[in-house]
C-alpha cells in the first residue's frame, strides 16, 4: 500500500483587529496594538484552534501580531516563537500615511495595480515579500515534518503566500479578502504546497 505524504499543515492567521485599521497604513509602526474588540476576536480565534491539535505558534514581530499569537498559544498550551519572515511589508516612505492620503499618490495606484513588478518607496516589492514567506514555510515544513503551526502575520503577507502555493501572479492580489483573525490554511511537503481554505472568519 502506497504510503500517504508527509505534510506540514500551517493555520495562516491575519492578527486581530486594531483602532487604526482601514484608516492608517501601520506598516511596522511601533505601538499598534490590539483594541478591546480584537482581543475578543483573538480570544475567540484562540478557542477555535485550540481543537486543531496544534503543535506551534509563530508570530510576526508586530505587535498587535504578537498579542493575537499570545491569545491562541495560552489556548495550546505553547510558547511564541517570533518569526521575522512573516513580519508586515516594510512600507517604507508610506508608513503612517493615511488611506486618504495614499489615494493622491500616484505611486499607491501604480503599486496596487501591478504587485508584480512595483515596489514601496524606501521599502519592499511584494516580490521580495512573497519570496520570505515561502521560505518560511519550506524552511518550517522541513523543520517539522507533520507540524501543525499557526503562523500569526499580515494580510499581504498571507495573500502573497497564498498566490506563491497555487502558482498565481501577484496581480491578482486584490481578488483575496483576508480580514482581521481570518484563517487560511495550507498544507506543504515534499511534493508541493496545497491551500485548504481562504480566509475562514469565525469571528465578527
Amino acid at each position: 500500500m502506497k504510503e500517504a505524504p508527509v505534510t506540514t499543515t500551517f493555520f495562516l492567521v491575519r492578527h486581530a483587529a486594531h483602532s487604526r485599521l482601514d484608516h492608517v497604513l501601520a506598516g511596522r509602526m511601533p505601538g499598534i496594538h490590539l483594541d478591546d474588540r480584537g482581543i475578543a476576536q483573538a480570544q475567540r480565534l484562540a478557542r477555535r484552534l485550540s481543537r486543531e491539535g496544534v503543535t506551534a505558534v509563530h508570530s510576526s514581530p508586530r505587535e498587535r501580531a504578537i498579542e493575537t499569537a499570545r491569545e491562541i498559544a495560552l489556548s495550546v498550551a505553547g510558547e511564541i516563537t517570533v518569526e521575522p519572515a512573516i513580519d508586515e511589508i516594510d512600507c517604507g516612505e508610506w508608513t503612517g500615511c493615511t488611506f486618504d492620503q495614499l489615494r493622491t499618490d500616484p505611486r499607491w495606484t501604480l503599486w496596487n495595480a501591478a504587485r508584480s513588478t512595483a515596489s514601496i518607496p524606501s521599502g519592499e516589492s511584494m516580490a521580495e515579500v512573497q519570496q520570505r514567506a515561502l521560505h518560511y514555510l519550506g524552511r518550517q515544513a522541513d523543520r517539522e515534518p507533520e507540524g501543525r503551526i499557526v503562523s500569526v502575520s499580515h494580510a499581504d503577507v498571507i495573500k502573497a503566500a497564498l498566490l506563491g502555493c497555487i502558482g498565481a501572479s501577484l496581480d491578482r492580489i486584490g481578488r483575496i479578502a483576508i480580514s482581521p483573525a481570518g484563517v487560511s490554511t495550507v498544507v506543504v511537503g515534499d511534493w508541493g504546497s496545497k491551500v485548504l481554505s481562504v480566509n475562514e472568519a469565525f469571528c465578527s
